[in-house]
């Protein structure tokens, strides 16, 4: 690994949908290190290294979304990371299950690239500056 890529910020795809995962990953690829995976069980395992930002996806088998990020706010470690759900299910009920399992933010998907690209880069540079306040 270079010295360029262990500066960049990581981000954690998590979707059961192997192209999609292939889509984020092109979209993302240029500006971040990427870890991804098709499983929530697995998504727990990865966030132990400490992501800068997940993407998840609610409808997984084994474990949804919800399940995966209440599990990540539990650990004292984990429960600053932000999460951004992304679904095909758009409901305001839905929506709001996602922000109070503890997700910042839900996209609908299909996703419009630049609204994606811009919430990633904002919940980053924020997430940059709290770390680099809080240590």
């Amino acid at each position: 690994m270079t010295e360029e890529q262990e500066k960049r910020q990581t981000l954690l795809i998590v979707d059961d949908t192997p192209s999609n995962i292939s889509l984020l990953e092109e979209i993302f690829s240029k500006e971040y290190s990427i870890r991804s995976t098709t499983r929530g069980s697995e998504a727990l395992m990865i966030a132990r290294e400490i992501p800068d930002l997940i993407l998840l996806d609610i409808m997984m088998p084994e474990m949804n979304g919800y399940e995966v990020c209440e599990k990540l706010k539990e650990s004292p470690a984990l429960r600053d990371i932000p999460v951004i759900f992304l679904s095909s299910l758009s409901s305001a009920v839905i929506k709001a299950k996602a922000l109070k399992s503890g997700g910042v933010d839900y996209i609908s998907k299909p996703f419009h690239l630049e609204e994606i690209r811009t919430k990633v880069k904002t919940l980053l540079m924020t997430r940059k500056l709290q770390l680099s306040v809080c240590g």
